[in-house]
């Protein structure tokens, strides 16, 4: 899950734990690099999805990942706060 709240988040993996350790505010900017991280990853789920039988439920790491990459989207779609978005 670290790895992909790193790429989605578009920070080195040192500057977004250290961003995460301090508490401090870590905001996507729309670049071509996340624009790709968020395809990769929508492909991911879209796999993981189509594994899951009728009768099983999503992970909750599936779960945490689809309510971030629809956050994500949102705040990009939206174009608020200056074309960035906060991750959670």
């Amino acid at each position: 899950m670290l790895n992909r709240k790193v790429a989605l988040s578009g920070l080195t993996k040192q500057e977004y734990i250290i961003r995460r350790l301090l508490d401090w505010e870590i905001t996507v900017r729309p670049n071509s690099r996340i624009y790709k991280a968020l395809a990769d990853q929508m492909g991911r789920i879209l796999s993981e999805l189509q594994r899951i039988t009728d009768g099983n439920k999503a992970e909750s790491e599936l779960q945490d990942t689809i309510r971030m990459v629809v956050e994500i989207m949102d705040g990009l779609r939206g174009g608020d706060n200056n074309d960035k978005q906060e991750i959670l």
